[in-house]
Formats: structure tokens, C-alpha cells, sequence
């Protein structure tokens, strides 16, 4: 903030004050009417007297004006100055972080050296990585960790990158970029139609035979390599496995088409330094619990 505006909202917030002030002791001095006298002013058949303000009502306004100025001498509140404490909300969030460090950290540390396959069946440790769950990963795969379009169900055993104890960390860790190319630009309709009827063919669907057969031989040469030859998928990839019935996006006709037309771009943000790596394995701890109980 400039030194203009600075001044500027001190001056104002003192007006205010000195404002507020001069009306509670102006105010103080008026001397009501007679007894029982109005101000003439009536509303749906309300009469308002004239008699000076209670004496209490006045105490507690000056006791809110002392308040509001020692707090704005203490805290910052006019422009830039920054308060005779030094108070800034950053250096509260490092203080709070610290503390919580101090008190949180040896337990993490603690739980860091334990495997995540052990450390699965430990009650208390799992709670404190579904706690962690729900405060940072619950916006793309929910609190019950069952996912949501375009987000992966973590509790059936399904995995894009793979579900070992090593595999979730890492993709806890430092994230993970999927990508499904758009084939529109280079299959017509016709013969996404048929690719569509042989995927939902693989997942034991019911489909057009016929249009299957003709889509395998796309398959074969456009999908193989990501999704192999038996549609199982490829966890190094994060290629799903399309034999499954299990789908990311939907397995609706209409979504399979979409999915190859158009493609999908899957983004699932790193956490080390979110997190940390004592966190984190926690959290893997916890995710593989769901999925191994």
C-alpha cells in the first residue's frame, strides 16, 4: 500500500473513532423531557419517548472505542502500520505449523519406518492416513474414497498404476500424468462404433457381433500398445484394463465413444511436498487397507 492510502485510511479510521466519541458525549449531556413525553414520532401505533440513553448503553460503546484502539495499536489495522505486536497472519500459520510439527511429527516419524502392508493393520495409524484422506484427497475421489467420474474408486482393487504397497506411494508421492489420444481426427463414426461395440464386447457386454469383429481388427492396430493385445491394460502406462467392467469415465455406449473421440487427460497431482514423506505413507498405508482388508 502506498503512503497515500495508508494516511488515507488512518485519517479515516480516526475520524470515525473521534466521530463515534464526541456523539456518545454529546449524547451523554441530552436531558430527556417530561415524564412520559414523546418525540411525536408513532409507527403502527408505536410511540417513541424522549429520554436520554441508558447509562449502561453508553458505558459499553466507551468500552468498545478503548477496545477498538488498543487492538489497533497492537494488531495492524492503519495502513501500514504494522501493530506494536508484529502479528502477521504468516507468521501465525509458521508458528501454528511448528507447534503442530512438534507435537504430530515424532508420531509420523514413528510410523515412517514401518512397511505399508504392515502398517495397514494398525488401527491408529490407518485412522491418522484416512484422516489425512479426508482433509486433502476427499475433492477427487471422496471421503469414502470410492472416487468419482474421472477419479479412480480406491477401494476395489482395480488400478490404473498399479495397487502394490510401493506403486500407491509413488503415485502418492510424485503424482501421475494419464493420457487417452482423441481418435476422431483419425476414425469415422462408423468405425468408432465398431471399436465401441468390440470394448463392450471384452467387458461382457452384450453388442452387435458383427460390428465387434470388424472394431477387434481396429483395436488390434490402433489400442494394442497402450491397452495390449487382450485388453487388460498396462500398469506402466496407466493404461486401464478395459476386460473388467470397471470404467473411469462411464461405460456407457455414449462415454466409450466419447473417450475415443475425444480423448482423456488424467492428472493426479504429486504430495510430497503437500504432504511429506512421513504423511504420505500413511496415507498409502491407509488406501491399501481398503483394498486389502
Amino acid at each position: 500500500m502506498s503512503d497515500f492510502w495508508s494516511w488515507w485510511v488512518i485519517i479515516i479510521v480516526a475520524i470515525n473513532i473521534i466521530g463515534c466519541w464526541a456523539l456518545l458525549h454529546w449524547t451523554r449531556k441530552i436531558k430527556g423531557g417530561a415524564e412520559n413525553e414523546t418525540t411525536g414520532h408513532v409507527y403502527d401505533g408505536i410511540e417513541e419517548y424522549n429520554n436520554p440513553l441508558p447509562r449502561w448503553w453508553l458505558n459499553m460503546f466507551y468500552i468498545t472505542l478503548i477496545f477498538g484502539v488498543v487492538y489497533l495499536i497492537l494488531y495492524p489495522g492503519l495502513g501500514n502500520f504494522a501493530g506494536y505486536l508484529g502479528w502477521t497472519p504468516q507468521k501465525q500459520h509458521t508458528e501454528e505449523v511448528e507447534a503442530a510439527k512438534a507435537t504430530y511429527q515424532p508420531l509420523f516419524d514413528k510410523y515412517k519406518s514401518v512397511p505399508i502392508a504392515e502398517l495397514a493393520k494398525v488401527k491408529q495409524a490407518t485412522e491418522m492416513g484416512k484422516r489425512i484422506f479426508v482433509n486433502t484427497c476427499f475433492g477427487c475421489h471422496g471421503s469414502d474414497a470410492a472416487g468419482n467420474p474421472g477419479y479412480p474408486d480406491l477401494t476395489d482393487n482395480d488400478w490404473l498404476w498399479g495397487g502394490s504397497p510401493e506403486q500407491i506411494e509413488q503415485s502418492i508421492l510424485h503424482g501421475r500424468m494419464g493420457a487417452m489420444p482423441a481418435f476422431g481426427t483419425s476414425l469415422t463414426a462408423e468405425q468408432i462404433d465398431q471399436l465401441v461395440n468390440y470394448v463392450g464386447q471384452l467387458s461382457g457386454n452384450k453388442v452387435d457381433e458383427a460390428k465387434a469383429n470388424a472394431g477387434e481388427a481396429i483395436f488390434n492396430t490402433q489400442c494394442f500398445a497402450c491397452h495390449t493385445k487382450e485388453g487388460t491394460g498396462n500398469i506402466a502406462m496407466g493404461a486401464p484394463n478395459l476386460t473388467d467392467n470397471i470404467w473411469l469415465y462411464g461405460g456407457s455406449r455414449s462415454t466409450i465413444a466419447e473417450t475415443i473421440r475425444n480423448g482423456r487427460n488424467g492428472n493426479m497431482p504429486a504430495h510430497a511436498d503437500i504432504l511429506g514423506e512421513a504423511r504420505v505413507h500413511l496415507v498409502a498405508a491407509y488406501v491399501y487397507s481398503l483394498s486389502n482388508k
